[in-house]
């Protein structure tokens, strides 16, 4: 009797690690009249490129509260991409904005960068945005949160990153690992 309650313990132990890894979410391609290349929604996160004042207002209607901004500041500085102050317009909305800005040698991707969207999207009180020129940073970023806070695993992360716009990888240093892909 005794072992056969140690059996048991055991495996329902095994059975819950081997469901300790999340499902991954579908993603939900949106027209992206608004944004730049792409918007795409991941249940309550929506993924894109750059927005337009227009794009920010239709997110806002739809209960989005906080904007990820990852455009690094010289990028956000060029009033020809973006022709208007971000960060005042989204907190003219009554949005929350966070910058975390990502890209060149003064803004490496770390695994702070990582940790610091994964408290925005834990301190969120409704919808999120995480956005950058053409949804690629993002889209690396969304798979190291994926991965890391998710238990999401690594290919499938990979293979779900790409359907918004993941391409090569600097989602090692996100995770301040190397990653293998398995080829195809």
């Amino acid at each position: 009797m005794k072992n056969y309650k140690i059996i048991t313990i055991l495996f329902l132990f095994l059975l819950a690690s081997m469901n300790a890894q999340e499902k991954l979410d579908s993603i939900i391609k949106l027209n992206n009249d608004g944004f730049r290349e792409i918007l795409v929604q991941v249940n309550d996160v929506y993924i894109s490129g750059q927005p337009e004042k227009h794009g920010l207002n239709k997110l806002k209607e739809l209960g989005v509260t906080t904007v990820v901004n990852l455009r690094t500041n010289r990028e956000m500085d060029d009033r020809n991409i973006v022709p208007y102050d971000e960060a005042i317009y989204i907190d003219s909305l009554g949005m929350k904005y966070i910058h975390i800005p990502l890209g060149g040698p003064e803004n490496p991707y770390t695994p702070e960068a990582l940790e610091t969207f994964n408290e925005a999207l834990n301190q969120s009180h409704g919808k999120v945005l995480l956005h950058c020129t053409v949804a690629w940073r993002a889209s690396h970023l969304w798979t190291a949160y994926l991965i890391k806070y998710r238990n999401i695993d690594v290919d499938q992360a990979i293979e779900h990153g790409k359907k918004i716009n993941l391409s090569s990888l600097p989602l090692e240093s996100f995770l301040n690992r190397k990653i293998t892909l398995k080829q195809n």
